[in-house]
């Protein structure tokens, strides 16, 4: 758990793909953001009633379950974690076709999301899948908090399946939205696996585009 003055967040792995599953927990509303309901609800439900521990009345509800793509490894909990909370679901405009579960809300790049004690800004990362969002908590006393889904990892960008059209215009966005605009000690916090820093992953920006991938 990262603790942070306004919001905890809580991260479990799900499923056989070691898909991240987020939950943002606001302290003094009590209110929550589920980020990729991935896999195994009864997991996803331990976290989420982990979260409501952190907020200041002990008690919280799910305001929205935010996809950050269609691919279906993403979404395998959704349907059941929508019917459990009642939360509004959330993805890329481009990606919501791509997804079983009904999107309440398509994001755009630039959207800025108000939970009632903390704000997610949605930058779109076209090239994983063409409607591939990050997400962006500004954390007032500490470094930000990045939630790239498949579209940045440590060691380089996401899969685009060889793709040059797809690779260029995922690196492009990665660079130009991401890279050029927040400083090294920002948190990267991945789809899977382990979590970097901008600023461990900047000095291979040059390697990620020669090899393409």
């Amino acid at each position: 758990m990262l603790d942070t003055r306004n919001v905890s967040i809580r991260r479990a792995s799900v499923g056989s793909m070691d898909n991240n599953v987020y939950v943002l927990t606001a302290k003094n509303s009590g209110v929550q953001v589920l980020i990729d309901a991935a896999d195994d609800f009864p997991r996803i439900q331990e976290l989420l009633d982990a979260g409501a521990a952190d907020s200041s009345s002990g008690k919280a509800a799910v305001r929205m379950i935010i996809t950050t793509h269609s691919h279906w490894d993403h979404v395998r909990a959704l349907a059941e974690a929508k019917a459990a909370t009642g939360a509004r679901t959330a993805a890329g405009g481009p990606d919501t076709a791509d997804i079983e579960v009904p999107t309440d809300v398509p994001l755009s790049h630039g959207d800025v999301l108000d939970f009632d004690g903390f704000d997610l800004e949605v930058i779109a990362l076209r090239g994983h899948t063409p409607g591939s969002v990050a997400l962006v908590y500004r954390d007032p006393e500490g470094p930000s908090h990045l939630f790239t889904g498949d579209s940045l990892f440590p060691g380089g960008v996401g899969n685009t399946q060889k793709d040059p059209e797809r690779f260029n215009s995922l690196y492009r966005d990665v660079v130009e939205r991401i890279f050029e605009q927040f400083p090294d000690e920002t948190l990267v916090h991945p789809g899977h696996g382990a979590g970097t820093t901008l600023g461990a992953e900047r000095p291979h920006l040059g390697d990620w585009k020669e090899r393409g991938w």
